[in-house]
């Protein structure tokens, strides 16, 4: 099956965490937004299009064959079995599922700590606010988060090297993304850290020596961080911190 992903063009944003696992599974997949000779509507077209009975709210979204699948953690859910990249028993496809569910939590908070009052006001117009959200996230969210996550890890030790034991996830893969995009948002709290969590660093490490991800990060089609995605750096927002 050929996937179609519908995500915004110049972002990673949430459709960082479905390319990643299209590509570590050497899937067949275009990425509508960035292709223009795939001579598909755009993204708005395709969301108002009335013939829908069942239309997604927001990008991003996956059109597998006749289904149109959207939120990210529902996409994973789907993929995660075709792709290979979850165990076939119910209770690990639930605990995986429940995993990238709690990583949604985290990334919208990370997402808040530089629009804590919403995407209708530029940054600039909540600078305040911002400073607030983002000392309580790097003070005491991340590490609960970082903390959480090592521990699961710590428990898996004996049997695998990562976070469903013995073979790589979607969720291992989405636990990546986090750890770059934290790498990226707030550099500092990461160096000061990521020692405390070294399961978690390590298994970070281990996903970005996969063949196939390793060939995307090194290519065109994986887009750098920006300020316009969900991951921001704002150095305003680490010498809030600082100062406490």
């Amino acid at each position: 099956m050929r996937y179609e992903l519908y995500y915004q063009p110049s972002i990673q944003g949430r459709g960082e965490f479905i390319r990643l696992p299209l590509e570590d599974a050497g899937a067949d997949y275009v990425d509508v937004a960035r292709d223009p000779n795939f001579g598909r509507p755009g993204i708005m077209k395709f969301l108002e299009d009335p013939s829908l009975g069942r239309p997604p709210f927001a990008p991003p979204f996956l059109k597998a064959g006749k289904l149109v699948i959207s939120q990210t953690a529902n996409i994973l859910q789907f993929l995660g079995p075709r792709l290979n990249l979850v165990p076939k028993n119910e209770p690990s496809r639930l605990w995986a599922h429940q995993l990238q569910l709690t990583i949604a939590d985290w990334l919208h908070e990370a997402h808040d700590t530089h629009h804590p009052l919403g995407n209708a006001l530029y940054y600039e117009e909540q600078t305040t606010e911002a400073k607030k959200r983002a000392a309580i996230f790097t003070a005491n969210r991340m590490p609960k988060f970082l903390g959480y996550f090592e521990r699961i890890l710590k428990h898996n030790s004996k049997s695998g090297d990562f976070i469903l034991d013995k073979k790589v996830s979607y969720v291992d893969l989405s636990l990546f993304q986090m750890i770059e995009g934290l790498r990226y948002a707030f550099p500092g709290t990461m160096a000061k850290l990521e020692p405390q969590h070294p399961l978690l660093i390590a298994l970070h490490d281990r996903v970005m020596a996969r063949p196939r991800i390793a060939a995307y990060l090194s290519s065109s089609r994986r887009l750098a961080f920006n300020q316009q995605g969900i991951f921001r750096r704002y150095t305003e927002l680490e010498e809030e911190q600082k100062q406490e």
